[in-house]
């Protein structure tokens, strides 16, 4: 508007707080306004109009009492501020018309007045301004294309530009007087020889907030973002644009938050069109938001980048359509077809371009996630879908709310380009031996190189896991398929796959999760070699992210012939020899077992597989996965060798006792000792044998188990009997 403007309003204000610097940080009411004109082309000057501002609550603070000299008596029979602005515009032109001028431009000593003040006030008072009001001119940028020389923009002020080009200073004490009569002698001082300034550019605060889409690739300076905290939950991308009133944000430029369920967590990251907007911005800490205060600090371009930013060509179509609402649809059946969609929502909300307009989120299998995001063309038939909030479709209730162009990208984001699972942070991981088979044992990492597969059919073998796994098998590492068994032995219906690189794994857990092997769906997880271990420890591993084994259980203890079993210290620690895995196919017993290098050779040293000591790995877990080409499995110790570490380390259980003679009558069977807790007290050998229907047991074994039962009642507690 300036560069076509015949005349200048030269314009202050003041508020009933902060003033100065500091004008519009604490949200203090307007209650102050002074103007005069300037003509641009005569370079004569109007005159002088003066007027108070009432404000809704009449209170003024020490600081602007003494800053400006009003008291409570100024100004609490005043206009209001509507009332004000408007005898401010009628004035304005009448006396424009009568210099025979036909526009005329704002300009103020810096934007604070303008962006600080005026707007956020009329936003939070529903009030709207005069078109005047939304273009400025600021003095002091102006005096800097005359003056380079001068100073920076921020350390400018009206004495100092006065002094610069030898003007006296203004003798006048009445607050706003003195400022715009020093604004009026520096523009005239610059319309004149040497300088003849012309007054073309002037600034613009944005009318709208414009909504948009953010490439991935698109550069963003950290100088621009911030990231506002404690937001409404139901807050949209215009409510903060509202709330930033007067600023300049970015097409695109405000980023809602989500959390780990995809839902709003009160956070949004804003970015401005330039480093001074977001300055000011920063100013705003801690103002209100109806009754709630938002907090307001710096933030990165990556940052928004990350939440913001998005390559989806299906995105970026959805929202090509300028000017329209966007409102969010959650929890829709999986079934829910774009009809049904359209028929819930009714004539009176016409989705824009019918099915064009509503876009179905979905897992990278195409799998639906029960979102969707619909376009309305203007805010009636946006307002008419708000109201069938919470209403059922199918037999479900459906959660509709506003939505944002970047919350559509980030949503999509979420279920197509991040990984199924959430990355963790690297921890420090202290080395542990544990038993291990293979030469082909992988040196833990926190590396996320290997894939985890979950519900594989129990007769799948390796040769099905790579047709499953189809192309990508040429990327598995030698020996680097790990088949996971159950204490029993038997498959567990999990696999760890070692991959080339973590690229490699990325890509197996995207292409191939939910993929099907023999009519069952199989998961497929990115992890590293250190969450494998976990999971072996009976921790879980899935889309969630990574849990750890549970805390050690007081009323467990590990089997007796694992902890009385001797073995090397420095072989195997008190939590190696606690590990999960249980016994699998036994063994006969060796030739002898008077060496004690036989007696070892159940456990042979090998490589070191390293786990977090942050976790509890001492404590003994009834029944996680073992897998059988990465923790070892056990083969079973002969009951005799069992029996007799056991007899040297419990001498308390003595032959001549009627307990321990009844175990030296089962130890020496060879088999496994299997303990078993909770029976209940009138437990009978029958049960037993019930419970373990399917396992075989030699025919000697019936009397040792009869006499173990009978005679361990009267000794020993019922829930630490053991039986073979």
């Amino acid at each position: 508007m300036a560069s076509h403007s015949d005349t200048l309003v030269v314009f202050f204000g003041a508020t009933a707080g902060a003033n100065g610097g500091k004008l519009g940080s604490d949200e203090r009411e307007i209650i102050l306004l002074v103007w005069q004109i300037v003509d641009l082309h005569e370079k004569k000057v109007g005159k002088l109009h003066k007027c108070f501002v009432k404000p809704d609550t009449l209170e003024l603070t020490d600081q602007c009492k003494e800053e400006t000299g009003l008291t409570l008596e100024d100004i609490v029979d005043a206009e209001p501020l509507d009332k004000v602005l408007e005898q401010i515009q009628q004035s304005v032109t009448s006396e424009v018309k009568c210099l025979g001028r036909s526009s005329y431009t704002l300009l103020v000593n810096g934007p604070l007045i303008i962006r600080q003040a005026l707007h956020p006030e009329a936003s939070k008072k529903n009030l709207v301004l005069p078109e005047c009001f939304f273009s400025f001119v600021d003095l002091r940028k102006e005096f800097l294309k005359c003056c380079p020389n001068a100073s920076s923009v921020q350390k400018l002020t009206l004495s100092s530009m006065l002094d610069y080009v030898g003007l006296p200073a203004v003798s006048e004490q009445m607050i706003g007087v003195k400022e715009v009569n020093s604004m009026v002698q520096l523009t005239l001082c610059i319309l004149d020889e040497p300088y003849n300034h012309k007054f073309y550019c002037a600034e613009t605060v944005n009318t709208k907030f414009d909504s948009g889409t953010c490439s991935k690739m698109e550069p963003v300076d950290s100088e621009t973002v911030i990231r506002a905290r404690g937001l409404p939950w139901q807050s949209s991308d215009q409510d903060i644009a509202r709330f930033f009133k007067g600023l300049n944000i970015a097409k695109g430029g405000v980023a809602l938050c989500l959390n780990a369920q995809g839902r709003r967590n009160g956070e949004a990251l804003v970015r401005f069109i330039n480093a001074e907007h977001r300055d000011l911005a920063l100013e705003r800490h801690k103002h209100h938001m109806g009754s709630r205060y938002i907090e307001v600090y710096k933030a990165t371009g990556e940052e928004f980048l990350k939440i913001a930013g998005g390559t989806s060509n299906e995105v970026a179509q959805f929202l090509s359509k300028e000017n329209q609402v966007i409102i969010r649809m959650r929890g829709l059946p999986f079934t829910a077809t774009t009809q049904e969609v359209l028929s819930f929502l009714g004539p009176e909300s016409p989705v824009t371009d019918g099915a064009e307009g509503l876009l179905f989120v979905k897992y990278p299998d195409g799998r639906p996630t029960g979102d969707a995001f619909v376009l309305f063309s203007c805010e009636e038939y946006a307002q008419n879908a708000l109201k069938k909030h919470k209403q059922i479709l199918g037999k479900r209730y459906i959660e509709l709310f506003r939505s944002t162009a970047a919350e559509v990208q980030q949503v999509l984001n979420r279920y197509m380009s991040t990984p199924l699972i959430s990355t963790l942070p690297p921890s420090p991981i202290v080395p542990l031996p544990v038993l291990s088979t293979p030469p082909f044992l992988p040196t833990a990492s926190s590396t996320r190189d290997c894939v985890r597969l979950r519900g594989l059919p129990y007769t799948a073998g390796i040769e099905d896991i790579l047709e499953f796994m189809g192309d990508h098998t040429v990327d598995i590492k030698t020996h680097g398929v790990h088949m996971v068994l159950n204490q029993q032995g038997r498959p567990s219906g999990d696999a760890f796959i070692q991959m080339k690189s973590p690229d490699k794994a990325f890509l197996v857990a995207q292409k191939c999760h939910k993929k099907t092997m023999k009519d069952r769906y199989v998961e497929v997880f990115q992890c590293s070699t250190e969450e494998m271990s976990i999971v072996l420890m009976g921790g879980t591993l899935n889309r969630s992210g990574l849990s750890p084994p549970p805390c050690k259980l007081p009323c467990l203890s590990p089997p007796t012939a694992y902890a009385a079993f001797p073995t090397p210290p420095t072989i195997l620690s008190e939590a190696a020899l606690y590990q999960p895995p249980l016994l699998a196919a036994p063994r006969g017993p060796p030739t002898t077992l008077h060496s004690p290098a036989h007696a070892l050779a159940y456990y042979p040293p090998q490589p070191h597989l390293y786990m977090n000591m942050n976790m509890n790995y001492t404590a003994y877990y009834p029944s996680p996965p073992v897998s059988p080409s990465t923790v070892s499995y056990f083969a079973a110790p002969p009951g005799a060798m069992a029996a007799a570490v056991a007899a040297g380390a419990h001498p308390v259980a003595a032959p001549s006792h009627p307990a321990a003679a009844a175990a030296s009558s089962v130890l020496p069977q060879p088999g496994a000792l299997v303990r078993m807790q909770g029976l209940p007290y009138n437990t009978g050998v029958k049960d037993i044998l019930s419970f373990f229907q399917g396992y075989q047991y030699a025919p000697d074994e019936y009397s040792g188990l009869v006499q173990m039962n009978e005679q361990a009642r009267s000794l020993i507690q019922p829930k630490e009997w053991l039986c073979l």
